[in-house]
This record gives structure tokens, C-alpha cells and sequence, in this order.
């Protein structure tokens, strides 16, 4: 394929962060505020490091192109990165206090379904239309919902709040357009530090002395945070967006795959029916992007 290595970069952004329970459940013990303290702190160097002085020209081209925009522009462009900056911090917030302190299958779910959310919000908030196929994908994602619900209600409930967050960052970022995209995400996360860096002496823990735990949060830092992102950068250049967006589910399949056979978390038949209806409902939201492609091989 032409565009082979973009999609492989792609490929593995997602099985890499498919295995971030891995080094996230050794730190079930620490609050989830001090996990999500150090790495936002942690990333917030390394990415400043990296924009700031490894990617100079790319800043300064940037820079040139941020003084030309309409005031108009500016604005928004501002507003868009702060609040995506924003909800970043509370996605990875609850993220790591759901799959620490509810169970992986909860974390996992929350991904099955933000695909689906982010495009419903979507169709609302920025009028992108829905076939009668995604649609019905919708439906069978609500029903499969109510499923689970009917088992733990707190559980899916926290699921959906970490599906909503990362919906609404991606659905405002879509517009948020004109300037590099690592140089805004850099952005976002050194405001994600500003809020928290307030917050670090009032609510931190002791500090932690275990040299394990430091090394977890470099682990999730670079390898499930930083390096996947520089891969997805990457692979945007030669993969389509339907394709990153059929890819992004290897992340939570992988989870609740993850969570069953390594964790042992125990499933039952209305999770198993559950899951079912969400796998069901990704083949058909993405119908035809699918058949599309098998008519493609043909």
C-alpha cells in the first residue's frame, strides 16, 4: 500500500496506548490526583523542551502566522486551545480515577463508545450530518448502555463523563485549525499545568519515595503519551481520518481484553451481550467506510 508506514505508525499509536492499564494499575495505591499532577508535569517539560527548542523554526513560523490571523481568528484560536487544554485535564483525570478506582471494563467502555458521542455532538454542535446506518449504530450504542446499566449504574455512568470529556475536546478541536497541531497540543498541556500547579500543594499527597513510582509516570509520559502522539502526527500525513477513526478502537478493545485476561475482572452475560451491541454497533456506524474498502480489494 502507498501509504503503508503512515499506516502502520498509526497501528501501533493505538496498541501502544491499548496497554497504558499496564503501567497505570501499579499505581492503584497513589491518588489519582498525584498520577495525573505528575504526569501533566512531566509531559509539560518534555513538550516545551521539544516546541520550544527542538522544533524553533516550526515556532517561529507559527508565531508569523499567528500575527497575520484577523483579531476575529485570534480569538478564537485562543478560546479553542485553552478550552481544549481545559477538558484534556478532566478526561485524563477521570480517566485515571476510573480505571484505578472502578475497574478497567469501565475505562475500556468509555472509549468504545466516544467515537460514536463525539459524532453525535457533533451533528449538534458543528450540523455534520448522520446516515440512517449511523443512526442506527447510535441506537444500538444506547441500548447497550441501558444494558449495563441495569448491572451498575455508578459504572457506567463514570464510563460515559470520561467518553463526554475527550467528545467534546475532539469535537472543539476540529476547528481549531491554522497552526501546527503539536505546537497547540504543547499549549493545551502547559495550561493543563497552569490549572493544576495550584491545586499541587493543597491536594498532593506526601511526596511519593519509591523510585518505581517516577518510573511509571516517565513510562506513561513518553511512552503513552508523548510517542504516540508523535505517531498519530505522523500518520495524519498519509492515513484518512476514517481510517485513524476505524484504528481508534484498538485502544479500548484492547482494555476490555486486557482487563479479562491479565486483571481477571469478572464479566457476566449482560456485559458480554453488552460489548456485543457496542462491537455491532462500531462495524455498522463505520458500514461504509467498510464496504468501501472491500469493494476497493475486489
Amino acid at each position: 500500500m502507498k501509504f503503508s508506514k503512515y499506516y502502520v505508525a498509526a497501528f501501533f499509536s493505538f496498541v501502544i496506548w491499548g496497554f497504558f492499564s499496564l503501567a497505570l494499575k501499579p499505581l492503584k495505591s497513589y491518588p489519582s490526583l498525584d498520577i495525573l499532577f505528575y504526569r501533566v508535569f512531566l509531559c509539560a517539560v518534555i513538550m516545551a523542551v521539544i516546541s520550544f527548542f527542538v522544533r524553533r523554526k516550526v515556532l517561529g513560523d507559527n508565531i508569523i502566522k499567528y500575527r497575520a490571523m484577523p483579531v476575529a481568528q485570534k480569538s478564537r484560536v485562543v478560546l479553542q486551545t485553552l478550552g481544549g487544554g481545559l477538558l484534556l485535564t478532566a478526561n485524563w483525570f477521570f480517566f485515571i480515577y476510573v480505571m484505578n478506582h472502578i475497574s478497567v471494563k469501565a475505562a475500556s467502555f468509555a472509549y468504545l463508545v466516544c467515537p460514536i458521542m463525539t459524532t453525535v455532538i457533533a451533528y449538534f454542535v458543528l450540523d455534520e450530518k448522520l446516515s440512517k446506518w449511523q443512526w442506527s449504530a447510535v441506537l444500538i450504542s444506547v441500548v447497550s448502555c441501558a444494558l449495563l446499566s441495569f448491572a451498575n449504574i455508578a459504572d457506567i455512568s463514570y464510563s460515559l463523563i470520561v467518553a463526554a470529556s475527550y467528545a467534546f475536546y475532539l469535537v472543539s478541536q476540529r476547528r481549531n485549525s491554522g497552526l501546527d497541531k503539536f505546537l497547540l497540543l504543547t499549549i493545551q498541556i502547559l495550561f493543563s499545568a497552569m490549572i493544576l500547579l495550584p491545586f499541587y500543594p493543597e491536594y498532593s499527597a506526601a511526596l511519593p519515595i519509591e523510585l518505581s513510582f517516577y518510573a511509571f509516570i516517565f513510562l506513561i509520559a513518553v511512552l503513552f503519551t508523548i510517542v504516540p502522539l508523535f505517531m498519530n502526527l505522523y500518520a495524519l500525513q498519509g492515513v484518512t481520518s476514517s481510517t485513524m477513526g476505524i484504528l481508534l478502537y484498538i485502544n479500548p478493545l484492547m482494555n476490555f481484553s486486557i482487563a479479562i485476561i491479565y486483571f481477571h475482572e469478572p464479566i457476566n452475560t449482560v456485559q458480554i451481550i453488552a460489548y456485543s451491541l457496542i462491537f455491532a454497533s462500531i462495524i455498522i456506524f463505520n458500514e461504509r467506510f467498510i464496504c468501501r474498502k472491500r469493494t476497493a480489494a475486489i
